[in-house]
């Protein structure tokens, strides 16, 4: 797949690249928890100083990594969007099922905080870190300690940048996510043959998640070309990425610029015919605006996630599309690569060319993501157990 990435916002440029799609894993449980940390204690065996038995027990400790065991930490950065919640449900089941003990943390999207619980699973004898970050570049002091003790870092789905101790990073491929959005706005709208023009809003993600960029720049390159053409108009005149980036991905955040947005250029009637939202939390924030201040024709709305508050309004014609990234196939790829660095061979990998994270390119497993829409929710979402019917009731 030839890539081509907006250079104004990607520090490297695309490189060609042939995606393979995950494997399948288990379904998502349920998150009726509170609580902040998730560890399971496992058998170790115990330690022997004796000299003459020194040998004994090293390959004792590579049987028990070998066959499954040892200590697993995964960092999430909160419980506040559902996403991550069933990313670290699946994650630590499967991790569990394969033998590991599993030291889980929620950050309440507080950097210190999953510093803080980062510095915790080092201290307490984790070999590898599973890491999907706040804030990318934040991370480079606690990673360093990881990386002085021999820790390998694995990235989960958002690039860590700016530190040589990552060594993995698993994701979707998230500039196909944003090439998938960019397209069905453009199918939708048939902009290859109407007339237009069409006018479009721009809402993408949090300036200091990397994905956000990878979204933004993968729906653009889709659709710049119409905008350059003035088939499809922006009123707000918020184009660039600093502009219609939305700080921590807040629904609160997307709800007002939009309420500004609709108050100053679509309060007379003029018809808003597309809104690009890079995930689901963002589109819900638009979608509680238009509710509440649009009253034309209901405009074409992305999101990402399939979060179930947004498959029930894509069911309601609220919301057009989701891009669906079952999290239990990324959480089963991630599972084969802790597996395969703790017997100490190399993680599969699938991309070599295009993630660098400032320090160099970072070998990664990329999954394919798939949009759904009214049309095919039931066969994605219900049919493979990700949902249930009465979930989205």
């Amino acid at each position: 797949m030839k890539r081509k990435l907006v250079s104004t916002f990607l520090s490297v440029a695309m490189a060609a690249s042939l995606l393979v799609g995950c494997g399948g894993g288990s379904a998502p449980a349920s998150s009726d928890t509170n609580t902040d940390t998730a560890t399971e204690t496992s058998t170790e065996a115990p330690a022997d100083t004796a000299t003459e038995e020194a040998s004994t027990e090293t390959t004792e400790a590579a049987d028990t990594t070998a066959s499954g065991g040892g200590k697993v930490g995964v960092a999430m950065p909160t419980k506040d969007l559902q996403r991550w919640n069933q990313d670290g449900d699946n994650m630590k089941k499967q991790l569990e099922d394969a033998g590991y003990e599993v030291d889980l943390q929620y950050a309440s999207n507080d950097i210190a905080t999953q510093v803080n619980q980062i510095e915790n699973m080092i201290s307490s004898g984790a070999q590898v870190l599973v890491i999907a970050s706040i804030d990318g570049d934040s991370l480079g002091t606690v990673l360093e300690q990881a990386k002085e003790q021999g820790i390998q870092v694995i990235a989960y789905d958002r690039l860590i940048m700016n530190s040589d101790a990552v060594s993995y990073y698993a994701t979707f491929d998230n500039y196909m996510v944003g090439t998938k959005q960019g397209e069905y706005i453009r199918d939708q709208l048939d902009l290859d043959n109407a007339a237009g023009p069409f006018n479009l809003e721009i809402v993408t993600g949090d300036p200091g998640d990397n994905n956000a960029r990878f979204f933004y720049g993968g729906a653009i390159d889709v659709l710049q070309k119409y905008i350059d053409e003035g088939k499809l108009v922006v009123k707000s005149g918020q184009v660039e990425f600093d502009e219609v980036a939305t700080a921590n991905w807040a629904t609160e955040t997307a709800q007002s610029r939009m309420d500004a947005i609709i108050s100053a250029n679509y309060a007379d009637g003029t018809k808003l015919d597309a809104v690009l939202c890079s995930n689901d939390s963002t589109a819900l924030g638009v979608t509680n605006s238009l509710e509440a201040n649009y009253t034309g024709d209901w405009p074409i709305i992305t999101g990402q996630d399939c979060d179930i508050a947004n498959v029930k309004n894509m069911i309601a014609g609220k919301q057009s599309m989701s891009i669906f990234k079952d999290t239990r196939t990324l959480a089963a790829k991630t599972v084969e690569m802790v597996d395969a660095i703790m017997k100490g061979t190399d993680a599969p990998v699938n991309d070599t060319e295009t993630y660098d994270n400032g320090t160099g390119i970072i070998p990664s497993y990329l999954c394919e993501p798939v949009f759904a829409d009214a049309n095919n929710y039931k066969e994605l979402l219900i049919d493979s157990g990700y949902y249930t019917e009465d979930q989205l009731q």
